[in-house]
């Protein structure tokens, strides 16, 4: 089973146990301000399944996350493949998604930097991404401390014309190890 251990946190696959605090952290609209809606516990549970699988099948995916000194999980961070289509894909983000009691703390920029290290250096890639809406300073200040440099504007493609998060920003960095 394959973890990322940082000086405070610990990136790791998820288990049962996580099903309810994560549940908790999708259904707080803090939390999920700049994503669609809040997530029910099944649809928090479906979601798990999807990360799992999408580990099985490319062998990395988006982190259960904990502190060192504690076995609750505070959320996600990790890599994925969008599973929509727009002039930037295939490609690899990464993301993550921190209980509110876990903001400003530095966690997100600690988790990402190991996460980006691991897709470099483990994966090979030659570049990773990461989007989300103009109005979402924290985790744009996030994708900055980690060298991301903003790419492009574009639309969603998952979300209809007229919802106001559907204009996103792009951002990318390159992967330092390949010349």
């Amino acid at each position: 089973m394959l973890e990322i251990i940082t000086p405070r946190l610990i990136l790791r696959r998820w288990q049962t146990e996580d099903q309810q605090t994560f549940s908790q952290i999708n259904a707080d609209p803090r939390v999920m301000e700049f994503l669609p809606k809040p997530l029910s516990f099944d649809e928090s549970n479906s979601f798990i399944e999807r990360i799992e699988t999408h580990f099985e099948e490319n062998g990395f995916g988006l982190w259960a996350t904990q502190l060192q000194d504690s076995p609750s999980l505070i959320g996600f961070i990790g890599l994925s493949i969008p599973r929509f289509q727009a002039s930037f894909t295939p490609c690899v983000e990464i993301g993550w998604r921190l209980g509110y009691d876990y903001w400003g703390k530095g966690y997100a920029t600690e988790g990402a930097k190991a996460a980006l290290e691991f897709a470099f250096t483990q994966l090979n890639l030659p570049e990773v991404l990461s989007f989300t809406v103009p109005k979402n300073w924290r985790s744009r200040r996030v994708m900055e401390r980690i060298d991301m440099k903003f790419s492009q504007e574009f639309d969603h493609p998952d979300l209809p014309e007229g919802n106001p998060l559907r204009k996103h920003i792009l951002y990318k960095t390159t992967n330092p190890h390949q010349f």
